[in-house]
């Protein structure tokens, strides 16, 4: 009698049941489709305040309350500012609920500012100076940049060579970042 037919097993995936690796999960739930602007917008002004402002801050609490005001700023203006433009353009009055779905909306600014925020609030705890957290924090910015750029090439099913370009734009916008921390040192 001829022995049964072994079974080979497939090698570990690192993917999920959706067929996704986490990191690309990870990045869309960050990301979702809807106003994944928003996302990226939050992660840039937070990631160059960190640049411009980091080194000015004597304590982890300063630094974390600033940035955590400055997020809500962004959030709000850009709620308002849209709001307000469409009121100006359209001859609308201004209600409860177009104020509230514009915050809604934008809450995206908060999701990117998290990323760089995050990075600070982890390191305190455990005793990481805060020059070196807010560098580490920088570094999440421009890594995320990077990370939202392939994960787009990756969406839109680029070619090797589309996703170099993403590559280099991501990279370019992250030592844009960087190159503010440089200059205002």
């Amino acid at each position: 009698m001829p022995a049964p037919p072994t079974r080979q097993r497939s090698p570990p995936s690192d993917t999920g049941r959706d067929g996704r690796a986490p990191l690309v999960r990870a990045l869309e739930r960050i990301a979702p489709r809807e106003n994944p602007a928003g996302v990226i917008y939050g992660l840039i002004v937070i990631g160059a305040l960190l640049a411009a402002e980091s080194d000015r801050h004597e304590t982890y609490l300063d630094t974390v309350l600033s940035t955590v005001i400055a997020a809500c700023l962004y959030w709000l203006a850009d709620a308002y500012a849209n709001v307000l433009g469409q009121r100006l353009g359209t001859q609308q009055r201004l209600t409860a609920g177009a104020l509230g779905r514009a915050l809604a909306h934008e809450w995206a600014v908060m999701r990117g500012a998290a990323i760089p925020l995050l990075t600070l609030v982890f390191c305190w705890p455990i005793g990481v100076p805060l020059h070196t957290a807010a560098t580490a924090a920088l570094w999440s910015t421009i890594a995320s940049l990077i990370a939202f750029e392939l994960l787009a090439g990756i969406r839109s099913r680029a070619t090797p060579r589309e996703l170099a370009l993403d590559l280099a734009v991501g990279s370019l916008m992250g030592l844009a970042i960087l190159a503010l921390k440089i200059v205002l040192r």
